[in-house]
């Protein structure tokens, strides 16, 4: 598999962005200002707790089918190759980590069979579509951490996936659960969220590869990246940390986890987190605290080595 230079996109959209003239301005900076190559989009659906069986998307509150299929083909004139990733959420705000039901089946309580039914029929919609319109890669479940011991259900859900869709299929796991998921040996590909802080990126490494060398497979970091906020560095998983606005601790960052992630061959790639559809005014990305890259001293440190990666796939 050829290094995955990539960057995650269009995730905040909760409605069909995408088909906006300024999505499409946005993917084309992305581009050129980042050296992407893979465009991971990020296609919420929803449920409404996490007890809930009943899954939402292509809604007129989500990303319309049509408009994905616009930005998937806008991707492909921009020479960018797609990894199409259906993000799973909770309306009241829990973590899709925290999706789960009682192992032993009871009357009058919701189910994993339920779930997994309107699950499967989630993915395999968007199989589809990403098997129409070329995707290089679908990835089928992100951080659901819960669900990783369900391995009957997944099992068959890559089956159905692989019945309709001949990409690569990968599944997403969160940090430190690498070892959760024992059904690495059906997917093509195995990917983590990276949020290590910066000072433990080497231990962490060492311990994935004991873990995924096993199974033969090629990893990539679905995700990984670093707010530009003080403390964000040592806690790049904490969403809602609160400290001063910090471009520099971001750059050094994006240094380190690139220079740590250069010395294991078997690392094939990322899919960055995240670049939005709607951008913020280039001179005010010095107020901002996000995750965000554009504008800011860890754009050129993505830049330079996605560059330098490219050059490797050529």
């Amino acid at each position: 598999m050829e290094f995955i230079n990539g960057f995650t996109f269009g995730i905040t959209n909760s409605k069909s962005d995408f088909s906006l003239d300024r999505g499409k301005e946005s993917l084309r900076l992305l581009k050129l200002r980042t050296n992407t190559s893979y465009v991971v989009l990020a296609v919420a659906a929803w449920q409404d707790t996490p007890q809930s069986t009943e899954i939402h998307y292509n809604t007129k509150d989500s990303v319309k089918d049509e408009d994905l299929v616009g930005i998937i083909n806008y991707a492909k004139e921009l020479e960018l190759k797609v990894i199409l990733k259906p993000l799973l959420n909770c309306t009241d705000g829990t973590w899709r980590a925290h999706i789960n039901f009682f192992d032993i089946e009871a009357k009058c309580e919701p189910k994993w069979s339920d779930w997994f039914k309107s699950y499967n029929e989630l993915i395999l919609h968007y199989a589809k579509i990403a098997q129409n319109n070329n995707c290089e890669m679908l990835i089928i479940g992100c951080e659901m951490v819960q669900t990783e011991r369900k391995e009957k259900y997944w099992r068959e859900l890559i089956k159905c996936v692989k019945m309709v869709y001949n990409g690569l299929v990968s599944y997403n796991t969160d940090k430190y659960q690498e070892a959760n998921v024992k059904w690495w040996d059906a997917v093509d590909v195995i990917s983590s969220s990276g949020y290590y802080p910066i000072n433990d990126w080497g231990n962490q490494l060492d311990r994935i590869e004991k873990i995924i060398k096993p199974y033969g497979k090629p990893f990539f970091f679905a995700e990984a990246g670093c707010a530009s906020t003080s403390g964000a560095s040592v806690e790049p998983n904490n969403w809602e940390l609160k400290g001063n606005i910090n471009l520099e601790e971001q750059e050094l960052y994006y240094q380190t986890m690139f220079r740590e992630t250069s010395k294991k061959s078997w690392i094939r790639g990322f899919g960055l987190w995240d670049w939005k559809s709607e951008l913020y005014n280039e001179n005010q990305a010095i107020n901002d605290s996000g995750y965000e890259v554009f504008g800011k001293p860890a754009e050129k440190v993505i830049f330079d080595y996605y560059g330098k990666a490219s050059k490797k796939n050529s």
